[in-house]
């Protein structure tokens, strides 16, 4: 099977399993794909044409929006790229796969920049959009890991600074009427958390769709949004990093970014729940428990206490967010939880956005295992359904709301890359990773996985088989290790380390390059090579899931 697994993966013609092309210009996209190399197969011919079905979507999602530049679109219902998913983490996972598309994704939202600042909160082919801002990811995150995984133009990454600087001003300027140094909603729409109980009895757009004003006769606006302003912290921090690397002095950037954490602790957290709040104007918390948490998390606020804390208590607890498909919306125990999965909605269902953003937060502080929690019910799920929907039933996976939805196109691509693939890294690491996804539900089955890549010119190729996993260079195996860890290396294939990926102690040998080393790794330990073995380094306890 192994062997025979291999052959295929060898022999897999991309044009072939994607099938005739939708439209002409999915011919540049296919061709760029192929010069990533990344190929997949399984010993489920389900999972092997699955994923070839996202590839085929995920082109369908590609086209021209205000001009006749293709970016990555929404999907589904939404006709356009929007800057809280689109135009951020989406495109920050397709840069893997489809870099040219991420480019000039975030390039458009520079290119729409009003001359006050304004970002636009979606481009269509009707143009760009200005109601409402609408943040959730960071774009100077992505931005910056883009340029690097890629080693793109500085010249790029100069313009791209100035804009998102602009916005940062533009943002101090009309989001912090209450003098906080926090952000602030004005509506729901500001944080596309549609038809969330979080945002009852607010507009769902700003007053007279102007953003920089809200309605002057609702009694409780404007929300102090934790979402927001953890947003322009993380932003600010990677703002600073850019700075650095253009040659200029990043240090203002990172006293704007701790003001802004600073803040966000002062108006948003509440120390007794170890959770973030939205405060109305009268200083009162808004104490519903939503995705905000995550939200949070994942701009890299607080330390790793804290994050493990944030696991037992809420994302792991089977009582608010840690579903049997998770992570919801909003907290299961929370009266207002509405798992009505047939619709846009942040009340309840797990939404995929939530999913597309979780793995940066979890793997910021090393907790690797846990996500793998997270991952095999998200792909369990995607395998199983007939589309790629916006939302899931968070207690039996079923597709949810629309359909061709480019962030669980994306989500399926990603996971499989993060569970069972060679991921390059924006650091400059690879990551070969040995677990197989398995059903989440229904009887017991083994899915073996084989799966390629090209980094820099050079073709890899990882083997999954249940009991271990072989790594190949440009035709050659050149690594054996067990099933249960990630192999670190650099982009050359030299041995970096290794992290220990399931919930069991796993012990054995790597061979690696004509070098054997035994070794035994905990869950979420990191280890490095040292003489003939390794040594221990890094990784926190693992968290387990809690019910209560």
């Amino acid at each position: 099977m192994s062997h025979q697994l291999l052959d295929r993966l060898r022999a897999v013609d991309v044009a072939e399993k994607t099938g005739p092309l939708a439209k002409p210009a999915n011919a540049a996209l296919l061709e760029e794909w192929q010069r990533s190399g990344v190929r997949f197969v399984s010993s489920a011919d389900r999972l092997t044409n699955r994923y070839y079905d996202a590839v085929r979507e995920l082109f369908d999602c590609i086209a021209p929006a205000a001009d006749e530049t293709p970016i990555l679109h929404e999907g589904g219902i939404y006709h356009g790229c929007w800057l809280e998913s689109t135009g951020t983490i989406n495109a920050e996972l397709l840069c893997r796969f489809l870099p040219s598309v991420t480019t000039a994704t975030y390039s458009a939202f520079a290119r729409y920049q009003r001359d006050d600042g304004l970002f636009p909160y979606k481009v269509t082919t009707q143009g760009p959009a200005f109601n409402q801002i609408q943040l959730v990811t960071p774009l100077a995150r992505s931005v910056w890991n883009h340029f690097r995984l890629n080693r793109l133009d500085t010249d790029w990454l100069t313009d791209m600074f100035g804009a998102m600087s602009r916005y940062d001003a533009w943002l101090a300027r009309h989001r912090d009427t209450l003098g906080t140094g926090a952000v602030e909603a004005f509506s729901t729409y500001d944080t596309g958390h549609d038809l969330s109980s979080r945002f009852w009895h607010v507009p769902d757009s700003p007053f007279a769709n102007d953003p920089t004003r809200y309605d002057p006769d609702n009694p409780i606006l404007p929300f102090v949004a934790p979402d927001l302003t953890a947003n322009v912290a993380c932003q600010r921090d990677y703002l600073g990093a850019i700075a650095d690397h253009l040659g200029g002095d990043g240090d203002d950037w990172r006293q704007k970014a701790e003001a802004s954490r600073n803040a966000l602790f002062a108006q948003c957290h509440d120390p007794d729940d170890a959770y973030f709040y939205d405060r109305d104007r009268h200083g009162r918390m808004v104490r519903i428990q939503s995705d905000n948490l995550l939200r949070v998390l994942a701009c890299e606020i607080g330390d790793a206490d804290g994050f493990a804390n944030a696991l037992e208590r809420y994302l792991l607890n089977s009582r608010k967010f840690f579903a049997k498909f998770p992570l919801t919306s909003i907290a299961l125990d929370d009266p207002r939880f509405d798992p009505n999965f047939g619709q846009n909605s942040w009340d309840g269902p797990t939404n995929f956005l939530t999913l597309i953003r979780t793995p940066h937060a979890f793997e910021h502080h090393g907790h690797h295992v846990e996500l793998s929690w997270i991952m095999q019910p998200t792909l369990s799920a995607l395998f199983a359904a007939d589309r790629f929907p916006q939302t899931l039933n968070p207690f039996t996976g079923a597709a949810g709301f629309t359909e061709k939805y480019s962030p669980s196109i994306l989500c399926l691509l990603d996971y499989i890359e993060r569970l069972s693939g060679i991921l390059p890294r924006p650091e400059g690491d690879l990551w070969f990773t040995s677990l197989l996804p398995k059903p989440a539900t229904h009887r017991y089955e083994q899915w073996e996985t084989a799966y390629g890549r090209n980094v820099d010119g050079v073709e890899f190729e990882l083997l999954n088989t249940t009991e271990s996993s072989e790594v190949y260079r440009d035709g050659d195996r050149f690594g054996r290790f067990p099933s249960g860890i990630r192999v670190v290396t650099d982009r050359s294939g030299s041995l970096l380390g290794i992290v220990g990926l399931t919930s069991r102690t796993v012990s054995g040998e790597i061979e690696w390059e004509g070098v054997s080393r035994r070794f035994e790794i905990e869950p979420n330990e990191r280890q490095t090579p040292a003489g003939q073995g390794f040594e221990r380094s890094t990784g926190p306890k693992m968290v387990l899931p809690s019910y209560t």
